[in-house]
């Protein structure tokens, strides 16, 4: 007998036994038979097949982990601290990581890279991009980088501190909320801000971001819930050194919000950070001290796409100009420290500030790992 027709006498044999029951069992294993048997029912045929990899991704390891966090007390686990979500205890303040570790045997293992992602976004931002194409992190992964992507401390999959939102709804009392609130970009405010046009709805007439796909590109935005969290943003300086501690020495990828960040955590582990690479990310404020003792010991590179001269919000002439001042003063200081403009120092047009996620995101990947192989892995002593 068949095997798949064996299959469904047992799931027959099943439902005779159990009756009523068992028919969600019966439905199941009759499905089951029918894949088996290369026929999978209408309902079960996938309307959407993965497409991003041009060809295999070799693999040595995948998975994640999070580091950092602290056990908090709370008397607010929920807006009914009663039975079993009375006061307690739970963590707060880790970081996700998702790594990829390449297969050896294929060349040289590189030294690993570390994506931060920026405002509103979580690791998403490093993975497929919008609509559909491979993004930084297997791309980097396929030529020999191990890489980790993290979701900020208080975002994403690193969660968030409910405490003070259920306080207040219990309370009524407005005062114990954070007093930054939870800021989401809207779809018209994140079209400029992101640099994909100078208005809503009308895109910049070079302009390389998949429009296109805008609607499976801010599905993947988040309110910043990291302001839950004692000291916010710091959280996930701490957390990138101790990720550091965990795997040794890296090149670490910020983007946008998450500049800072990376300034954080070459004060925190200069030793470790072997690279610094910030994608239109926040360069200040810094000191001199830190300069000295800190940064102009790690290489930096600070990229900009277009459309940031005159542009409206975070990402315009203000934090430009800042990191044009910040490298300066790492240079000035014997540090290795460069500022890129993708159309005035290279000629290319059009990027945004998802420039990871642009139509020639593939093509800046090699860039940056260009610029890493020659500052960082000419250096074998890491």
């Amino acid at each position: 007998m068949p095997c798949s027709a064996r299959s469904s006498l047992r799931a027959y044999k099943i439902a005779a036994v159990l009756g009523a029951t068992a028919i969600s069992a019966l439905v199941t294993l009759a499905n089951g038979a029918a894949i088996a048997a290369g026929n999978p029912p209408d309902s079960l045929v996938p309307t959407w097949q993965p497409h991003s990899f041009s060809r295999p991704l070799l693999l040595q390891d995948e998975g994640s982990f999070f580091v950092g966090g602290q056990q908090i007390h709370t008397d607010f686990p929920s807006t009914t601290p009663t039975g079993l979500n009375a006061p307690g205890t739970y963590t707060v303040n880790q970081m996700y990581v998702h790594y990829w570790i390449p297969l050896t045997g294929f060349g040289p293992q590189k030294i690993p890279v570390i994506m931060v992602h920026g405002s509103n976004h979580t690791g998403v931002t490093y993975e497929t991009t919008p609509d559909g194409r491979e993004g930084w992190a297997t791309y980097f992964v396929r030529q020999g980088y191990p890489v980790y992507v993290v979701d900020q401390a208080g975002r994403g999959r690193s969660s968030f501190d409910p405490t003070s939102v259920n306080q207040a709804i219990v309370q009524q009392n407005l005062s114990v909320l954070p007093s930054a609130g939870f800021q989401l970009y809207p779809r018209e405010g994140a079209w400029v801000n992101f640099l994909f046009g100078p208005s809503y709805g009308v895109a910049w007439p070079d302009e390389r971001f998949p429009l296109g796909a805008l609607d499976e590109y801010t599905a993947q935005l988040v309110p910043n819930t990291e302001v839950t969290l004692v000291n916010g943003g710091t959280n996930t300086i701490n957390d990138l050194a101790a990720l550091l501690d965990k795997i040794g020495p890296a090149v670490i990828i910020v983007h946008s919000q998450s500049g800072t960040y990376g300034l954080g955590a070459v004060v925190q582990r200069s030793n470790l950070v072997k690279g610094l690479i910030s994608v239109e990310g926040g360069c200040t404020p810094i000191t001199q001290s830190d300069v000295n003792s800190y940064y102009r010991n790690v290489p930096f590179l600070s990229l900009w796409g277009d459309h940031s001269v005159g542009a409206v919000g975070a990402n315009g002439d203000a934090r430009r100009t800042g990191c044009q001042a910040t490298v300066s003063a790492f240079k000035s200081a014997g540090g290795n420290a460069t500022f890129l403009s993708l159309p005035d120092d290279l000629g290319i047009h059009g990027n945004s500030h998802m420039m990871m996620m642009d139509n020639n995101n593939l093509q800046l990947a090699d860039i940056l790992m260009y610029w890493i192989r020659l500052n960082v892995e000419h250096d074998r002593r890491y």
